[in-house]
């Protein structure tokens, strides 16, 4: 494959995402500790809803494949996901005493807390007839998070899914989205998440993440530069110090837009979303990395991840307005 083949299936506009669709809910008004929070707001969260959310809004036509739990919060993530335009009818209800993934986050930035539920996560449940039943020929392009790789039956279940991809030739986008709580240890995150990015053509995350992959802190970024060898477009992320990305055997360096957040969560969904959307929308792949870095600003400016993510106007008047800052790498 090649980056212009990989963007050309992006605009052919069918999108699946595998990965987690959760219940996110706020301490309320902003800035209020967990502990001496009154009033919550609920909302959908998990990486792959909140991709699809973003995507969505750019006009991208998206089905997540998950399972959730068969009780109330479960249904109330599959009517979000309704309201938010994302395709859910590959979900399936989970039910031998599964919950959705669940999530108490704060609105604050100093000593922050998100406290994260996934004991007998319905996610994790998804299996090979989910993947079977998807029927994944139907679609150009496959995105996932690592998430989905962290634990049997899911683990197997997507690395089917992956198998199957490259037997139709279906190019896979993978977010490392590394969650150190719900694998067994990093060696074995280090090794699924290495079979894994063999079928990928797009590999996404942050230095922390590549850290896993490579073994080391110290050789997360060249793993990352000698992974483009055979993958067409990987972006190493840096938080304030921006972005590198590797594609079409160049190495792209991107700032930043300074913001000051309100909270520290959702930038990596809006990342991805927004740049997938930005591609989808004809944007070169520099113009698409600034687009999703900006729409990463807006979101840590905003209570909640998947209310939060902007659509491309929000974006780009931001970005008139505002300028990107290149770190210190």
């Amino acid at each position: 494959m090649s980056l212009e083949f990989l963007i050309s299936k992006i605009q052919n506009n069918k999108f699946l995402l595998i990965g987690r669709a959760g219940v996110d809910i706020y301490p309320d008004p902003p800035g209020t500790k967990t502990e001496n929070a009154k009033n919550y707001v609920t909302h959908l969260g998990g990486s792959s809803a909140n991709m699809g959310v973003q995507l969505t809004k750019y006009g991208g036509s998206c089905s997540l494949l998950t399972r959730v739990s068969n009780d109330a919060l479960g249904k109330f993530a599959l009517n979000q996901l309704d309201h938010y335009g994302v395709k859910r009818n590959l979900i399936k209800l989970e039910d031998n005493e599964a919950r959705i993934s669940f999530a108490i986050v704060e609105s604050t930035v100093e000593d922050h807390q998100s406290i994260i539920y996934r004991h007998k996560a319905a996610d994790l449940f998804l299996n090979k007839n989910d993947i079977e039943n998807s029927n994944i020929q139907n679609y150009q392009c496959i995105l996932i998070t690592g998430t989905s790789l962290a634990a049997e039956p899911s683990r197997s279940a997507v690395l089917y899914a992956l198998e199957l991809a490259k037997e139709k030739n279906i190019p896979v986008i993978m977010d490392i989205d590394y969650r150190p709580y719900t694998w067994e240890s990093a060696d074995k995150a280090k090794q699924i998440y290495n079979i894994a990015s063999n079928y990928c053509s797009g590999i996404i995350g942050n230095d922390d993440e590549f850290a896993v992959l490579s073994g080391s802190y110290q050789d997360g970024l060249n793993y990352a530069k000698k992974k483009s060898s055979n993958c067409d477009l990987v972006i190493y992320k840096m938080g304030e110090k921006g972005s590198i990305t590797y594609a079409n055997n160049e190495e792209l360096e991107k700032g930043i837009f300074p913001v000051k957040p309100l909270k520290p969560t959702g930038a990596g969904d809006a990342f991805m979303g927004s740049l997938i959307g930005a591609l989808l929308k004809n944007y070169d792949i520099q113009k698409a990395i600034e687009i999703g870095s900006a729409a990463a600003a807006i979101v840590v400016t905003k209570v909640g991840c998947a209310p939060a993510m902007p659509d491309l106007d929000e974006v780009l008047d931001f970005m008139k307005s505002n300028n990107i800052k290149k770190g210190d790498t």
